[in-house]
Parts: C-alpha cells; structure tokens; sequence
C-alpha cells in the first residue's frame, strides 16, 4: 500500500464530497427548473451546483500536488486545508443565495445576505484573502512538485 499523508488523503477526501454536492445540488437544480415557468434554476443554485463539479477535480490536483511537493507534511497539509476552507465556503455562500433566492449578484451593493446588508468592506475582504490564500497556497504547493519533478 501507498503511503498517503494526511494532506493527501483530505483533499482525495474532499474531491468526493465536492463531487457529491455537485450530484446533489444539480438535483435540486433540475427540481427548480422542472417548477420554473422559464426552465430555470435560481442563479446561485446553478453556481453552486457547478462549482462544486469544478472544485472536485481541482481538489484532486491539490492532492497530487501535496503528494508530489518537496515541501514538509504539514506546510502541504495547510496549503491543502487553507484552500480546501475557501471551496466549502465559495460553495456553501451559494447554496445559501440559493437557497434565500435573495440575490442574483453577490457582488452587487448593498450586499445582501437574506434580509441583512453586509459591509462593503467585509465583502472585499472575503474576496482578498480567497484570492491571495488559494493563489498563494496553490503556488506553494506547485513549486514543492516543480522541484521535486524536475
């Protein structure tokens, strides 16, 4: 048997569970469109039900990458985990627009999450740290296998 770390073993792990919200969520997609009179799902549903499809395979990568990285267990185990945070979350915001139907464009001012209006400012800041957190965590993990494959 291969030795798999924990690394490893959490984003083969969380692939699965991305890939099965995908299942799930694309039922409750053709649920609402089945009711919809324009044969459509709410917007957010639809984000939620694709972007879950697109971070299974994305976590495998990571998987693979952590597996391959020079890099110690745990700084593979923490870029995996840090991003692996920022997918469950991006993909728990929409189901939650979904489900609240409460927007169509998370982005657009004022922010609305159901009945309450977020700051710009927390909105920024949840876009920042996605941004330099997977990005950077990402680029860590890929330098480990440049090195380590070349």
């Amino acid at each position: 048997m291969i030795f798999l770390s924990f690394a490893v073993k959490l984003g083969i792990i969380f692939s699965g569970i991305f890939l099965w919200v995908g299942m799930l969520t694309g039922v409750w997609k053709y649920y609402q469109i089945r009711q919809s009179q324009q044969s459509r799902a709410h917007y957010y549903v639809d984000i939620a039900h694709r972007s879950s499809l697109l971070y299974a395979p994305a976590s495998l990568i990571l998987a693979v990458l952590a597996y391959f990285s020079v890099w110690s267990a745990f700084i593979n185990l923490i870029c995996v985990i840090l991003n692996l945070i920022f997918f469950s979350f991006s993909i728990g915001s929409y189901i939650l627009h979904g489900f609240l139907k409460d927007t169509s464009n998370q982005f657009q001012t004022p922010h609305k999450l159901g009945r309450r209006i977020l700051p710009t400012w927390m909105m920024t800041l949840a876009m920042l740290a996605l941004i330099v957190i997977e990005v950077g965590a990402t680029f860590v993990l890929l330098l480990g296998s440049i090195i380590r494959l070349s």
